[in-house]
């Protein structure tokens, strides 16, 4: 009879100190954010998604080499001196057509190692972390502003001129007279 009392005392004394826990916070307000609505502050030096602005970008593949999971891909093509490709923000002039800067945002790790090298500051991190995908070839950004199409007009028009500089090369050369045959 002892004990039965003493198990009913304990399963109450139990209940009352649950409760008391349970109305501390019932008066207190939630800390509980709503997410989709409402986000907390990002920290100041938080490394998100790349954004590059291909405006500024010059080709040099810098960030692609200091890259260390190899996630940045660029493929340039010289520009023919009737060419204007104008310059970037920072007054530099632009000599090369970037016809592909793509980022595989599946390998990135996002340690802002490409950031640092690109001399006109066109590879920046941005504020943006949420850019989920249900498959991965959606993690692959293109950035460059040309089309396949434009690219490879691009390609021929510098093929084109180099073999016109070749063969100009050629006709200027003097020609070599024939060996005196021998007998």
């Amino acid at each position: 009879m002892k004990e039965y009392f003493k198990n009913t005392w304990l399963g109450i004394w139990t209940v009352l100190v649950g409760m008391k826990i349970t109305l501390k916070h019932v008066f207190q307000p939630a800390v509980t954010i709503q997410y989709p609505d409402v986000k907390l502050p990002l920290p100041e030096r938080v490394r998100n998604r790349l954004y590059v602005n291909i405006d500024d970008c010059i080709g040099c593949d810098q960030c692609a080499r200091a890259c260390p999971v190899s996630c940045i891909s660029i493929d340039t093509v010289k520009s023919i001196p009737g060419d204007d490709l104008g310059t970037t923000s920072n007054g530099k002039k632009k000599a090369l057509w970037v016809t592909k800067f793509d980022i595989d945002f599946a390998k990135c790790c996002y340690c802002q190692l490409c950031v640092f090298p690109c001399p006109t500051e066109c590879i920046t991190m941005t504020e943006t972390y949420e850019f989920s995908e249900f498959k991965r070839k959606n993690l692959l950004y293109h950035f460059s502003s040309l089309t396949n199409e434009e690219a490879g007009l691009r390609k021929q028009n510098w093929e084109k001129f180099q073999a016109e500089k070749e063969a100009l090369k050629a006709a200027a050369k003097p020609p070599v007279p024939p060996a005196a045959k021998t007998e």
